[in-house]
């Protein structure tokens, strides 16, 4: 009684807090106190702030559809791609007009963004310390003489360093808590045929986001549950390939982009038959759970993937030391607090999407970067971070699938590339699970495979495989069919590091939702030692969005992943609608060799026995970084795992390569001899047994 008390006193201070603000924010859209060029800047976002607190006190009066679309686009409208280079979201833009002051400004631009999501789910304390965080700031601008731009960042710093705990355990019990159901309550009693529904929350609705919606409604229930029914028995069938207990698991977590709906409400009723509640929770709105631009958890579209990428590390305005010992207290004990919840979380079960344009971002130097010892500390953070999350959510418990589908801006024949990837996701399983078997049997015999480039790729690769020790029973690569991996089509290893080296080079390949073109990595004993691309003028630029996007800051980064795709239907399909470099990397990934960069596909699950339908047991699920956690984890893992697909067009030759002692017929000595069986050549499958897979070239 006596919590519940202190909880209401607490509630009504805030509520006072948030009205004071409110009222204080509505002043400011007509005062003329704060000099130019600041004074454009507060009248502007007062007025979005004050907009936004007209959501959040709003009832739920029933809203046109016109006035919904007219809100939602006032709402994003300034940093839409026509408006951005006038836009204090642009920190170009903000470091033309305010000089020093520019970047701050921006940053503070970003976080006060967040609160139209806080509006639409009522989250009175984070609307409110959002408010005062902007009173704060125009407050040191109302005084005689203008404030330091130290001083400025100096606010901004405090904020991040006193609601950092609030920040964090917001964002864990997000992730593992159902009772904290505003998506699900949406998708469960919406009236999904009435697309005002997109609007409740509070995410930018663009013409995917109905699009998608639209098609799904002219769907039939059968089919929707269809679709549902390929990505929760992914997910079931994930814990038994990997011999885990989904009966321990109570929640799963649902990642999902809006539109998609229909669908989801399918899949949640088929995970509760399973045991599971839904978890679903908001992409990052605050900025210390950022994860650069990448967007985890539900969202809707991208209103401009330039501003977004300008604000990926507005994190160098207060990283340092001190900052991850703060946000790392607050992990442990949010995770401490959730322990119970967090035990039971089974994880993730994502609905991708593809077909938006691809984005080549420009690099401004107005915007926040990291220093080259907060690439440091970021790298350790993330470390941290994932030893954690491991401890509480343990990652030889808890399984994931992901499956992707196009929205309507991928082209005209929207409808119909969309059919074509339910029939890739719903591809026969058993007919690839035979033929990529032949795959493995050949490539267990050898040591090494030999990827080569056709015409001007210039990939040449040296794969070193594990040696088996007991071929009888056991295998290093894993029949991947479409389990938790849709849809069906590889077979991979984690190759020695040792051995491991050569170039690789693509095209043209997007991967985290940016385009590189003229991708080369160099490696040596598998790790990266070089690396180039030809996305902007200077070299430094490039190596630059490489390491922040593919590297991740680390100095060294070894070879994760070789794997060999097997599904050319998809590819064929990509060639068909041209879309091949529209497609996500879970599809692409099937779609030719492939490396991965990082982590290996088993990080923290190295001791879980793994087993192919054929019985024999994985052994390759680590290499010589991983097996580093016996001893010093923050060695072993990189926390990231970058997929790079070779298409098959630029393929010469994969095969896979084995050297053997024989007599010599003339000197009767012992000499080696180098035998090789080629898988692949001039981008069509050779060996015996795998031939029926060029059948899709062939239409």
């Amino acid at each position: 009684m006596m919590k519940k008390m202190g909880d209401e006193v607490l509630e009504e201070c805030m509520k006072e807090r948030y009205g004071l603000a409110k009222e204080r924010i509505r002043e400011i859209i007509t005062e003329e106190t704060v000099k130019k060029p600041f004074g454009d800047f507060f009248r502007n976002r007062a007025k979005f702030l004050s907009m936004a607190a007209d959501v959040m006190d709003e009832s739920a009066a029933e809203l046109t559809m016109e006035v919904l679309k007219e809100r939602n686009h006032c709402f994003y409208q300034d940093i839409l791609p026509e408006n951005y280079e006038s836009s204090y979201g642009n920190p170009a833009y903000a470091v033309q007009q305010m000089g020093e002051y520019g970047k701050a400004f921006s940053f503070l631009y970003a976080e006060i963004a967040g609160t139209v999501a806080y509006a639409h789910e009522k989250r009175l304390r984070d609307m409110t310390v959002s408010m005062e965080l902007f009173l704060e700031v125009y407050s040191a601008f109302c005084e005689e003489e203008l404030p330091e731009a130290a001083t400025v960042e100096g606010i901004l710093r405090s904020y991040v360093n006193d609601y950092c705990q609030d920040m964090m355990e917001q964002r864990i019990r997000e992730g593992v808590d159902p009772e904290l159901d505003f998506a699900a309550d949406i998708i469960m009693n919406s009236d999904l045929s009435d697309l005002r529904y997109l609007y409740r929350y509070g995410e930018f609705v663009s013409e995917n986001e109905t699009g998608v919606a639209e098609f799904l409604n002219s769907l039939s229930q059968e089919e929707i549950d269809k679709m549902a029914s390929t990505y929760t028995e992914g997910y079931r069938i994930g814990f038994i390939t990997g011999r885990k207990d989904i009966t321990k698991k109570k929640t799963v977590n649902i990642r999902y982009s809006l539109g998609f709906e229909r669908m989801v409400k399918a899949a949640i009723l088929q995970f509760e038959k399973m045991g599971l509640k839904p978890v679903i929770y908001r992409h990052a709105t605050h900025v210390v759970n950022k994860r650069g631009a990448v967007r985890v958890g539900y969202t809707g579209g991208v209103a401009n993937p330039q501003y977004d990428y300008d604000h990926r590390q507005d994190s160098a305005l207060f990283l340092d030391g001190d900052f991850v010992q703060r946000k790392l207290r607050a992990m442990q004990t949010s995770y401490e607090k959730y322990r119970e919840l967090a035990e039971v979380h089974g994880g993730p079960a994502c609905i991708d999407t593809f077909g938006e344009n691809p984005f080549s971002p420009i690099s401004k130097p107005e915007a926040y970067a990291l220093s080259e010892t907060q690439q440091k500390l970021q790298t350790e953070l993330d470390n941290e971070s994932g030893q954690i999350v491991n401890r509480y959510i343990k990652g030889d418990e808890r399984s994931f699938t992901i499956i992707a589908y196009p929205v309507p801006e991928i082209g005209g024949n929207y409808e119909e590339i969309f059919r074509e990837i339910v029939k890739i996701n719903t591809l026969d399983y058993h007919l690839y699970q035979e033929i990529q078997q032949t795959i493995i049997n050949t490539l267990d015999t050898c040591e090494w495979v030999e990827v080569k480039g056709r015409g001007d790729n210039e990939t040449d690769l040296l794969i070193h495989l594990h040696e088996l020790t007991d071929p009888k029973k056991q295998t290093n690569f894993e029949n991947c069919v479409a389990d938790v991996n849709i849809p069906v089509g590889e077979v991979f290893t984690s190759p020695q590091l040792a051995g491991t080296g050569g170039i690789l080079h693509v095209k043209k390949v997007y991967l985290n939702g940016l385009q590189f073109r003229d991708l080369k990595l160099v490696f040596d004993c598998g790790q990266v030692i070089d690396y180039t691309c030809s996305n902007f003028k200077t070299e430094e630029e490039n190596r630059k969005y490489i390491e922040d996007n593919i590297l991740h800051h680390h100095p060294k980064i070894p070879m994760g992943e070789f794997a060999i795709g097997t599904n050319t239907t998809a590819y064929v399909a990509a060639l068909k609608y041209g879309i091949a470099d529209k497609l996500p990397i879970l599809i692409a990934e099937k779609m030719g060799p492939h490396i991965a960069i990082g982590d290996t596909c088993y990080s923290y699950c190295e001791d879980v026995r793994v087993y192919n339908p054929d019985g024999k047991e994985i052994v390759a699920k680590e290499n010589e970084c991983s097996v580093l956690r016996k001893e010093d984890p923050k060695k072993a893992y990189f926390n990231c795992h970058t997929d790079i697909t070779i298409p098959y067009e630029e393929l010469s030759r994969i095969t896979a390569v084995t050297v053997r002692v024989v007599e010599s017929e003339v000197m009767h000595d012992l000499a080696e001899e180098r035998v090789e069986i080629p898988i692949l050549l001039d981008g069509r499958f050779v060996l015996e047994g795998t031939l029926k897979l060029n059948e899709a070239f062939e239409g």
